[in-house]
């Protein structure tokens, strides 16, 4: 979801499995152990697979786990939305690979969400290296990370990802800047819940400028500096670090989805 490159989101996702219905071929790789983690009263439900988590999963799942329940808490209360109520989702912690409802995923795709499954999908290796290759270090900086996807799974229930595909498929040429669109959506949305924590003083000094730091990352155009390819908006799928942070900052700012309609603006 984050990055550019070979880590792609929910729009890369489809894609990998549209490729995978239509040649033939599972594209994604093996399945692996996963850690499910389902967003209930009195924090995530956590399920392992045949081995045991280890020291640091298990205060990852704590922390994870925490998030998740934040942030749907505050959808819960932000909903009905268009005369939608909004449902649960669920996150799943794997290392390597795993099996999701849009087939088979590596590490390598980096965080994602599944409308097939409606479950969110985070590498426990991603952590450290949105700290250590893209200088995002923090709590709040991982926690952006889970309110963005969760703000796919918010698209999701609206209605929104379903119509992007759909124009997608109208409009091939336009397929990269509406992926673009929706993505800064999810960070905006990711800004809702940021601006509710800022509402009930929950926020500590410095995460704000994590969640921005995060947000400012894992731009394209920034992935695309690091990878010393020359820089082109027209292969960007998530945006640009500025129109990331913009985005993130409008959520975290104005605190609602109406503020979020990145179509309406686009220009």
């Amino acid at each position: 979801m984050l990055g550019g490159g070979l880590r792609i989101g929910v729009g890369g996702a489809i894609l990998l499995l549209v490729l995978s219905l239509a040649t033939g071929q599972n594209l994604f790789s093996l399945f692996s152990d996963a850690i499910d983690i389902g967003g209930g009263p009195g924090g995530g439900q956590v399920s392992v697979g045949p081995r045991q988590a280890s020291p640091d999963e298990e205060q990852l799942v704590e922390f994870v786990s925490f998030v998740l329940d934040d942030v749907q808490g505050t959808w819960e209360k932000t909903f009905p939305v268009a005369g939608r109520d909004y449902r649960k989702t669920k996150l799943v912690l794997f290392t390597d690979t795993v099996r999701s409802g849009c087939g088979f995923a590596e590490s390598a795709m980096g965080p994602f969400y599944c409308p097939a499954d409606e479950k969110v999908y985070v590498d426990l290796g991603f952590y450290r290296e949105l700290r250590e290759r893209f200088g995002a270090p923090g709590d709040f900086a991982q926690a952006y990370v889970i309110a963005h996807e969760i703000g796919h799974h918010v698209q999701n229930v609206l209605g929104l990802s379903e119509r992007v595909r759909e124009m997608q498929q109208r409009r091939p040429d336009a397929a990269n800047q509406l992926s673009v669109l929706l993505e800064l959506q999810a960070d905006c949305f990711a800004g809702v819940w940021a601006h509710s924590t800022r509402q009930r003083d929950i926020l500590e000094r410095g995460d704000v400028e994590e969640g921005i730091g995060a947000a400012a990352a894992v731009g394209d155009d920034r992935i695309q500096k690091q990878a010393g390819a020359q820089v082109n908006p027209e292969t960007w799928t998530h945006g640009s670090s500025q129109q990331r942070v913009e985005w993130f900052r409008r959520g975290m700012e104005r605190g609602t989805v109406a503020d979020c309609n990145t179509f309406a603006t686009a220009k």
